[in-house]
């Protein structure tokens, strides 16, 4: 019989890894190093309530939960975790979701809070499956969107996606930098401690609202997560050159064939000439050069995604109550 066993991320790091690389489901905020490091930043207010599901011996997933006022939650919140998720062995959901049931319900802990979930999910559909049929009640919701792009084999191909309109209006943003001077579009994959500065700075100047987002705890993170990125071979940071001045920057991940925009930003006073919009162009151009199948602009519906060919999907919201 499956059994929920309690650990820490050293004891179930090696299960973890082991399952993750398994997975066709969309993870990245969900692997063992992302889930250490958010609790290691912004843990403080929650208890550690992470878990193996162990059946015949074998590990066959893993529960990153917290708790919070008798509710468990994923480990990672949404400002900072885009979408969230179970690990679990290909083949084994029911299983799995059944002895997590169990072991949450044994514990007393009466509520399930799960988001943000990808269409894709097994909380949607594999969890609730099972709650349903053990008479749980459950309710899940849409909260957001995230908004994804197939990428083509090819740049003449990504530009037939866009409507005429988008495609000219684009590329006569790019041939305006380009008659500015001399325009390049680097990619560090061992981000120097410059390169990063350059990024918290366009960050913080291109919003007012990302500014106070900021703060030095949030600092503190994304220094942690870029480097636990590049130590793992994932990290995209771009450096949009104009006349080899900075003046945009995008930070991004590459995941299995998936390319992430994580976040951006830009110099204002070369607004006018929409670095931070061609910024993310020249990302998207990188990636299709790079064989990546999709491109995740990640949570949000703003504008320029759309005007980049992405394409919505809902993200959403499961409460799940444990116990009859």
């Amino acid at each position: 019989m499956a059994e929920f066993i309690s650990g820490n991320f050293e004891t179930l790091r090696k299960c973890w890894n082991d399952i993750y690389i398994k997975s066709t489901n969309r993870l990245l905020f969900s692997s063992v190093d992302w889930s250490e490091l958010w609790w290691q930043h912004f843990g403080s207010d929650s208890e550690l309530h992470l878990g193996a599901v162990m059946d015949d011996e074998l590990c066959i997933g893993i529960a990153p939960l917290r708790l919070k006022d008798h509710t468990a939650y994923f480990i990672g919140s949404d400002n900072v975790c885009d979408f969230l998720d179970f690990i679990i062995e290909p083949g084994k959901e029911q299983v799995f979701f059944a002895a997590v049931l169990t072991h949450l319900a044994d514990k007393g802990i009466a509520t399930l809070d799960l988001s943000p979930l990808l269409p894709e999910s097994s909380v949607r559909h594999f969890y609730t499956d099972i709650a349903q049929k053990k008479g749980v009640s459950i309710s899940c919701s849409q909260e957001d969107v995230t908004v994804v792009l197939d990428l083509p084999s090819g740049l003449a191909a990504y530009h037939s996606i866009l409507s005429g309109k988008q495609r000219h209006e684009l590329l006569r943003k790019e041939r305006r930098l380009n008659e500015e001077g001399d325009v390049v579009y680097r990619i560090s994959k061992q981000a120097s401690a410059n390169d990063i500065d350059i990024f918290l700075q366009f960050f913080r100047e291109s919003r007012e609202d990302k500014n106070r987002f900021l703060t030095g705890q949030m600092e503190a993170f994304f220094k942690a997560a870029i480097d636990k990125a590049a130590a793992n071979q994932m990290l995209m940071l771009g450096i949009l050159e104009l006349n080899k001045t900075p003046v945009a920057v995008t930070l991004g991940f590459h995941y299995q064939n998936d390319t992430y925009l994580y976040n951006s930003g830009y110099n204002p006073a070369y607004k006018w000439l929409s670095v931070g919009l061609l910024s993310k162009y020249y990302y998207i151009k990188h990636s299709i050069e790079s064989g990546k199948q999709r491109f995740d602009f990640l949570k949000g519906s703003e504008r320029y995604k759309f005007y980049l060919g992405g394409k919505e999907f809902p993200l959403y919201r499961c409460i799940i109550k444990t116990i009859n």
